[in-house]
């Protein structure tokens, strides 16, 4: 009888991780090395968020809290939801974990029981099929595509959808791709979703304010009131707010199901960080005027990338409405040799040939659901990203 659990065996690490590690462990060996692959921004948190958390520590408020997030977090919460998308939330109606990821498989755990499916875009996230897997559903794929910009059209949600579906994740901005449904394109899929009524709809909303070229974010709840009952909207600060490390996510949504999920965090993390969850409330309180010129830095990175990336022979990069990333296409390159004699069989294999030959630590199209892509994240200087995409125009142009 094998001492790990059988229900390991069906989940793989993450695969963003894994080239975050790879990438220093190679620059801790001497190597040069320009790490692509990191979802975070490099900004610094702003300094009234670093102030309250101080000032938390200061009055003592170091203690534990509620399971699922102080009072005045999920205060703050539900004045983000009415202000930013009209949506009416009580606090009995917000939960508050250990970053967003938490959030989400929170949800999961305490719905999912086997058999149960939910249906995942493609290109998504590395880790939702795996939190779908160790909640013990079925993940179902629904591959979007380069001609429709990677987003998921109303037919191809239709097709995906059966009796044992339970929920549907929807992500926009997206992680990978960058790419932003707009209001007429969710209320399409909205549509869809308002035929299926055993269909719940959960939400990944983490990259709302990084939103360019005025494209102008909405979440499903807001398109299409009439899910409200059966909608779970989960955000962050970790993106926008530039918080990774202080580890503070949310959903709000019906209080049965928050419930739930409450009784799953009591059991397992309890309360996020106390001294993080009062300097998230000032994030969502305070002022919001870094986020218009933090978007002016990404969308300058973001043009010079395309720009560079579309001119490597062999690559064809689409623009995104948001996020920090792009996601090239590679489908020229497969099945060429580069100059140091590697057959370029898959995007992972191109991936791990680019890092060796050149340097440059990117994350593989596969791990995301959707080949041969690989994905850019322009969360870095304009230095190291000019350098990284003239590497790889080399490494391209050294294909044959």
């Amino acid at each position: 009888m094998s001492f790990l659990s059988e229900t390991l065996s069906r989940v793989k690490p993450s695969p963003t991780i894994a080239v975050t590690q790879k990438a220093a462990e190679l620059k801790r060996a001497g190597k040069d090395v320009i790490g692509l692959g990191a979802g975070e921004p490099d900004f610094d948190t702003p300094q009234n968020i670093k102030d309250a958390a101080v000032q938390a520590i200061a009055d003592g408020k170091t203690k534990y809290t509620a399971p699922d997030g102080i009072p005045e977090l999920k205060e703050a919460i539900c004045a983000k939801m009415k202000r930013d998308h009209g949506l009416d939330y009580t606090p009995a109606q917000v939960s508050v974990g250990t970053g967003g990821k938490q959030t989400l498989y929170n949800a999961l755990m305490a719905t999912l029981n086997e058999g149960d499916e939910v249906v995942i875009p493609a290109p998504y996230w590395v880790s939702y099929p795996d939190m779908v897997l160790l909640a013990g559903g079925t993940p179902v794929v629904a591959e979007a595509s380069l001609q429709t910009n990677f987003k998921l059209t109303a037919d191809q949600l239709e097709a995906a959808i059966t009796p044992n579906t339970k929920w549907f994740i929807f992500n926009s901005p997206s992680n990978p791709t960058g790419a932003g449904y707009s209001r007429e394109e969710l209320k399409e899929l909205t549509d869809v979703l308002l035929r299926h009524p055993h269909v719940w709809v959960m939400t990944d909303d983490m990259y709302e304010h990084l939103a360019y070229d005025g494209f102008e974010f909405c979440t499903p709840a807001e398109v299409e009131p009439k899910l409200y009952d059966r909608t779970l909207t989960c955000n962050g600060v970790s993106k926008a707010y530039a918080m990774t490390g202080w580890r503070i996510g949310y959903a709000a949504g019906p209080e049965k199901l928050i419930a739930a999920m409450r009784k799953v965090q009591s059991q397992s993390t309890s309360n996020p960080c106390s001294v993080s969850q009062w300097a998230a409330v000032e994030a969502l309180n305070g002022t919001q005027d870094f986020l218009a010129p933090n978007n002016e830095t990404f969308v300058r990175r973001r043009n010079m990338v395309i720009e560079m990336l579309n001119a490597a022979e062999g690559v064809s990069c689409p623009t995104p409405e948001g996020a920090f990333y792009v996601y090239p296409s590679i489908a020229a390159c497969i099945g060429k040799t580069s100059a140091a004699g590697t057959l370029i069989e898959n995007d992972e294999v191109f991936a791990t040939a680019l890092l060796e030959e050149h340097g440059v630590a990117v994350v593989f199209g596969a791990a995301f659901g959707l080949s041969p892509n690989f994905r850019v994240s322009y969360a870095t200087s304009d230095e190291n990203l000019k350098e990284a995409c003239t590497r790889i125009q080399a490494f391209c142009a050294g294909l044959s």
